[in-house]
């Protein structure tokens, strides 16, 4: 099945479709949960993760279109979830999901999607859709599944045409945990799980920029002695945490609105300001102050995604919407300068999910780009001068994606002492 109009007769097969809000009609056939959802539609263009992707609090109100055709064949399991909160509302795949094949599967896609309520699409025409997004930008939508292929067009496309879009949304308030935690999670190791607390410490990988922050950052640190991190939930992965512990910092997790004489009570000797999902504006409004307020008291910061995004707002730059977003684990980075003077010009493959950008034309003179997309040159990266503060816009904790940026964790752990 491939893209169709409106117009086109629904195939007598088709028990899924995604209508845009322009119109556009595709059809093909649902799994997972059925019913509705509304959402944007991005491309995805990782080959591996998709569970990782599907529960990346960062795709709140999205709906993955993966690029790669094959998903849902290693199954899923209990260990690659990311997070236990809202992310994706649905997926579109190329070829119909088959059954899993991996020594460790739980659960099949299928089953996990209806489990998690999540909707999924598949026999879809995945290039050409990646394409209109491309040529248009991504679209509101909705997905829907029906086993009995019965679906109400013109109400679909009514809801997906009401539907506000991302832009002024603010989706941190929505994912971010509760209360505080004492994050006390390991690190992940093929053949053993989480079940080490105390997991080994990878080797340094050449020209990385990794300094002595290897040996002041041990993990094998006893948890009092080690730097006190408090992580700033805006909708994080848990390998993020998984990551500054691995570094050597003992992580306090708080919600996303918590004030700044909270933080500030609990002794922090750095804060880290997390990825999350919507307009980093919108979000902005009750986190910008906080992290004004520590960037006062020289408190160290270390921001990925969104909260790289709010450090620039904080610093006084601007932040816009873009056009079609970066999604994958395949997206090469280049250092330009700053902190990483060192090792300029050297260039990481990172894992991005994002479809707002910090505009590097309004940075202001304290705040210097580190690093850029070499892709379309959006920025990656600023430090703020004077300050022992930084962000990256990527995901150097990957999962799914490639390692290059666990350096950032160690480079700031290295600035606690």
């Amino acid at each position: 099945m491939a893209f169709s109009a409106s117009s086109s007769a629904q195939p007598k097969d088709a028990t899924g479709v995604l209508v845009l809000a322009d119109g556009t009609v595709v059809w093909g056939k649902g799994f997972g949960a059925t019913g509705s959802q509304v959402g944007e539609v991005c491309f995805n263009t990782s080959m591996t993760g998709y569970q990782e992707v599907m529960t990346d609090p960062s795709y709140a109100a999205q709906i993955v279109t993966f690029t790669f055709p094959h998903i849902g064949n290693v199954g899923t399991n209990a260990e690659d979830v990311e997070s236990e909160v809202e992310s994706a509302v649905g997926c579109i795949v190329r070829e119909e999901v088959t059954h899993s094949s991996n020594f460790r599967a739980e659960q099949e896609f299928v089953d996990w999607m209806k489990a998690n309520d999540k909707i999924g699409l598949s026999g879809v025409d995945t290039r050409a859709l990646t394409r209109r997004i491309r040529l248009s930008g991504a679209p509101n939508a909705v997905i829907a599944h029906d086993p009995n292929g019965k679906f109400d067009i013109d109400a679909l496309l009514q809801r997906a045409q009401e539907w506000p879009g991302l832009e002024g949304m603010d989706l941190a308030q929505v994912v971010t945990r509760d209360q505080q935690e004492d994050w006390t999670g390991s690190y992940w190791q093929l053949g053993h799980g989480y079940a080490s607390s105390e997991p080994a410490r990878p080797e340094p990988v050449e020209g990385s920029g990794s300094t002595a922050a290897h040996t002041s950052t041990s993990s094998a640190r006893a948890a009092s002695e080690r730097p006190h991190v408090v992580a700033i939930d805006y909708g994080a992965k848990d390998n993020i945490f998984r990551n500054l512990v691995r570094a050597g910092a003992k992580v306090t997790v708080v919600p996303a609105k918590t004030p700044l004489e909270e933080i500030l009570a609990l002794k922090p000797d750095g804060v880290f300001l997390s990825n999350g999902p919507g307009d980093p504006a919108a979000t902005g409004e009750y986190a910008v102050p906080v992290i004004k307020g520590l960037l006062d008291r020289d408190i160290p910061l270390f921001g990925i995604c969104l909260g790289h995004q709010m450090l620039a707002l904080a610093a006084g730059a601007k932040t816009v919407k873009m056009f079609q977003g970066h999604r994958g684990a395949n997206h090469p980075v280049q250092r330009v300068g700053g902190v990483w003077d060192e090792t300029e010009g050297l260039v990481e493959i990172t894992s991005m999910n994002h479809g707002f950008a910090v505009d590097a034309a309004t940075l202001p003179d304290n705040v210097v780009e580190t690093h850029k997309s070499l892709f379309d040159g959006s920025n990656c990266g600023i430090s703020i001068s004077g300050k022992k503060a930084f962000g990256v816009q990527y995901h150097p904790e990957a999962s799914p994606g490639p390692q290059d940026s666990f350096y950032l964790f160690e480079k700031f752990v290295g600035m606690l002492g």
